[in-house]
């Protein structure tokens, strides 16, 4: 099993960046007893500027073959923490690759949206990129710590 975080676009130094290492740090650590493998990161970047057309080819190559796409979009499901880790962990024992994908600012081309497993949201509201992959990050984090019964996710 393989767990791809494939986003577009290139995070800096920055405390996003601190904070998303320290979540993917974090999940690695309660992940590797539960059978999860430390996550991946994929960024891709179209620097022409050609918006979601030209993001979405780089997205379909970045993909991992066989792997359970989850996307985020707006319009996707609302699952609750528990109801996220329960998939991550259903994922897992089928033995199933995920790559979770967040688009770029203005979101991902409606024939890769298709392509997708599982849309999840966090929400109506707009967020910026960087603070989605925070959010993505530290979802991780919690359902792993949900999986191993740890008291990080307070129900």
């Amino acid at each position: 099993m393989r767990i791809t975080l494939l986003t577009v676009g290139r995070l800096r130094k920055s405390p996003e960046l601190s904070l998303i290492d320290d979540y993917l740090d974090r999940f690695a650590k309660t992940g590797r007893s539960l059978g999860l493998p430390p996550v991946q990161l994929v960024e891709v970047e179209d620097k022409r500027g050609g918006g979601m057309a030209a993001e979405a080819p780089l997205i379909e190559r970045a993909i991992p073959q066989g792997s359970f796409v989850i996307m985020l979009d707006e319009r996707g499901e609302q699952p609750s923490s528990p109801e996220f880790a329960q998939r991550i962990a259903a994922l897992r024992d089928q033995s199933r690759d995920i790559c979770l994908i967040i688009g770029g600012a203005d979101g991902l081309a409606p024939a890769l949206r298709n392509r997708a497993d599982w849309q999840i949201s966090f929400g109506r509201m707009v967020w910026p990129h960087m603070l989605v992959r925070v959010m993505l990050a530290e979802q991780l984090y919690r359902a792993a710590s949900i999986l191993a019964g740890s008291p990080y996710h307070r129900a």
